[in-house]
């Protein structure tokens, strides 16, 4: 099982943090697993285009590679000004719509006040839910 930690942010710490320990927790409990941490702090990625993202190059291409190769996916994300990082967006971006779709997803949020998983809970579900379903409304084949 292939699984990736992604820490979707260019700025602060305390997001990392978390998701290093739950990676730490799931090489602990899941040796055979294969883990990877992305951490968007730590790549140059460009902003979406609309290309397929088989076509981006260097760490774009690498990072929305290794995220539709995963299995599983832990979303890492701090809320600014009640939102999610720009950076973050921009992964759902580069991916197609059906990006999601048999992958498990769990979200990680760090944020500065009991309130904030309102945003987790208003943007991010609804993305998470049309790249997961995406395409399932009929029999027909989707692309």
């Amino acid at each position: 099982m292939k699984i990736v930690g992604l820490s979707g942010s260019i700025v602060g710490s305390k997001t990392r943090t978390a998701i290093d320990y739950a990676m730490k927790k799931i090489a602990e409990k899941y040796p055979d697993a294969d883990a990877t941490l992305i951490d968007l702090s730590e790549y140059d990625i460009q902003f979406s285009d609309g290309r397929n993202y088989l076509e981006y190059e260097g760490d774009t291409g690498h990072v929305a590679k290794t995220v539709m190769e995963a299995d599983a996916i832990i979303i890492g994300t701090p809320i600014f000004q009640a939102s999610i990082p720009g950076t973050l967006k921009n992964i759902f971006d580069l991916l197609p719509p059906q990006a999601l779709r048999d992958k498990i997803v769990g979200l990680l949020v760090t944020a500065g006040s009991p309130r904030h998983f309102l945003v987790a809970e208003q943007q991010l579900k609804p993305i998470l839910t049309y790249s997961r379903n995406y395409g399932s409304c009929c029999s027909l084949p989707c692309p």
